[in-house]
């Protein structure tokens, strides 16, 4: 069978699958919506947990990242994960321990201020907003090349099959919707690593691979081949850094602080039943990460080093398949400059002929390899499953903080469970429809939209958190300044520097050298200095919220997650 056909039978599959549960596991109550009911076993909420974090940008983008960026790419690999270790290892118990259904339940109760409430669901949409057109953008690259659409059909049809498990199922439908969905990016992931790790070097371990000799007698290590073309070719060579060190040390701390501060992350713990659980939980999504990233940089490396000689200096009237393929899409872009056919893969601009979308890399890598069709219809199906598991939700907390933190809490009080549900569905469908437009006009790749979301989470959320939890004489005065503050100072440097017509954007005007998707780590050292000076001018809070901080750091006595 062709591409299309494995496509449409094992994306129909999936996407059945997922229809499925959320049938099966539909929302009956407000706390099912917001929580699953509170009653998530440990290994499962460790596998949604993966599957809510690993989104487009880990499955799609990361690696075509590291495959042009090589050893500067790296950044993302240890930002998100130390990020993640950070998240579970930090925040998650504090806040599970405290028994709220959202990131921003707890900033008003802990600060106790409506404000500051209502300041953080303003922060968690823009924060989620800016995520989700990463994911959204991933789903109509995925549909554009391997169903023969067009990029914004592909949105609109990803956006049709979240909606209808995110506003049918909730959190309870999610979740169980992800652990699904992490099986599916998983294998999608391993076997093309697999089958490539054994043509290239003959290991069948990817890890091994990467570190390993290639199998064409010359006996070298694949990066040093790696090098080896990208010296001839005038690029950086792959094992070298060309970043500075500033940049990339705040480009680390903004995805760190920023996966921390993630609201659609630090939900799914409050879904197990015990802070023991919550801990437990994290464990087993850092393992079932751990698989997907410690395999990434060897699928960089070998797409890299298959592209380069695939293409390089090749004649484009016998270019092979895949590369057709993927120039019907628009991510692939020849121009013959020198009008001598050949096609000119290098790194001076003026004489280039090949511009390639750094997100089709991990989708075009089993085609490039010349494996199984099933295979390349599979991968197309994995990063179906990572964006569609983190659009659900990201597309909750927004409905979440719609419905409970802001309608709730605030403006009918006395709203029943009933039509509080009904505006926590309505939310999540106004909120697909915004994420559609964001995924069809995204302010950049997938990777990159994302780590700006990064970097917005960490300049809004993760000082109120982490005073919240730590600082007893942190207010509401000094949370609120901060948040505003730190949220508006990333906000214009995203602005400035990354949408068209606002001057800027090359890196010799960059603030101290550092570039957007590290300038979070500015605006969250802004924020803490801010919430610092200002809380210690204006009164500590009330004894009684003193005594709740206090109180979120001993080790027993958590109940579950509670409205009140």
């Amino acid at each position: 069978m062709d591409i299309q056909s494995w496509t449409f039978i094992i994306v129909g599959a999936t996407f059945a699958l997922y229809i499925g549960i959320a049938i099966w596991c539909r929302a009956g109550s407000t706390k099912e919506f917001y929580v699953a009911g509170g009653g998530v076993h440990p290994l499962t909420n460790g596998l949604a947990t993966a599957a809510d974090w690993m989104s487009a940008a880990s499955f799609i983008s990361m690696a075509g990242l590291i495959s042009f960026m090589g050893y500067d790419g790296a950044v993302y690999l240890m930002g998100w994960t130390g990020g993640y270790v950070l998240l579970a290892l930090l925040l998650a118990p504090y806040l599970r321990k405290f028994g709220k259904f959202t990131v921003p339940d707890f900033i008003g109760d802990r600060y106790y201020s409506n404000v500051a409430r209502t300041v953080a669901v303003i922060c968690a949409i823009i924060v989620s907003f800016t995520y989700v057109a990463g994911q959204m953008r991933g789903v109509g690259v995925v549909f554009a090349r391997f169903l023969e659409v067009p990029i914004n059909t592909g949105v609109f049809i990803g956006m049709g099959l979240v909606f209808f498990y995110a506003v049918l199922g909730g959190m309870k439908g999610i979740t169980y919707t992800q652990v699904a969905q992490y099986c599916v990016l998983i294998f999608a992931f391993m076997v093309p690593a697999i089958f490539i790790s054994i043509q290239l070097t003959g290991n069948i371990i990817p890890q091994m691979g990467f570190g390993g000799t290639i199998e064409d007698g010359s006996g070298m290590f694949l990066l040093d081949k790696l090098d080896q073309l990208h010296v001839e070719l005038g690029f950086q060579e792959y094992t070298t850094g060309a970043k500075g060190r500033w940049d990339v040390a705040a480009i680390t701390l903004a995805l760190m602080m920023g996966t921390a501060g993630l609201p659609h992350v630090i939900v799914r713990f409050f879904t197990v039943p015990r802070v023991k659980d919550a801990r437990i939980s994290a464990g087993w999504a850092l393992l079932f990460i751990a698989i997907l990233y410690t395999t990434a940089p060897a699928i960089s490396a070998f797409a890299r080093t298959n592209l380069i000689t695939t293409v390089s200096e090749k004649s484009y009237s016998d270019v092979p398949e895949w590369f057709s393929n993927w120039e019907s899409t628009g991510l692939i872009a020849y121009e013959d400059k020198n009008k001598d056919g050949l096609i000119q893969y290098v790194a001076d601009p003026a004489v280039n002929e090949l511009t390639i979308d750094r997100d089709i890399m991990v989708l075009a890598n089993p085609e490039i390899a010349q494996l199984p069709n099933w295979v390349i219809a599979l991968v197309a199906a994995g990063g179906l499953a990572a964006a569609l598991s983190t659009a659900a939700g990201l597309l909750l907390v927004i409905s979440t903080s719609v419905s409970h933190d802001l309608i709730k809490k605030q403006l009918k009080p006395n709203i029943s469970d009933k039509e509080e549900l009904m505006w926590a569905r309505a939310g999540a469908a106004v909120a697909v429809v915004v994420a559609g437009y964001f995924g069809i006009n995204p302010p950049g790749f997938v990777a990159a939209t994302v780590a700006l979301a990064f970097g917005l989470a960490a300049a809004s959320f993760f000082p109120a958190i982490v005073m919240g939890i730590f600082d007893k004489r942190m207010n509401k005065e000094g949370a609120i300044a901060g948040m505003v503050i730190g949220t508006l100072l990333m906000l214009f440097y995203m602005v400035k520097y990354k949408l068209q017509g606002f001057g800027g954007g090359m890196p010799e005007d960059w603030w101290f050298g550092i570039s957007p998707e590290g300038f979070g780590s500015v605006a969250m050292v802004v924020n803490l200095v801010v919430s610092l000076v200002i809380s210690r001018m204006s009164p500590a809070p009330p004894e009684e919220v003193q005594e709740m901080v206090e109180s979120i750091r001993y080790p027993r006595g958590a109940g579950a997650a509670q409205d009140h």
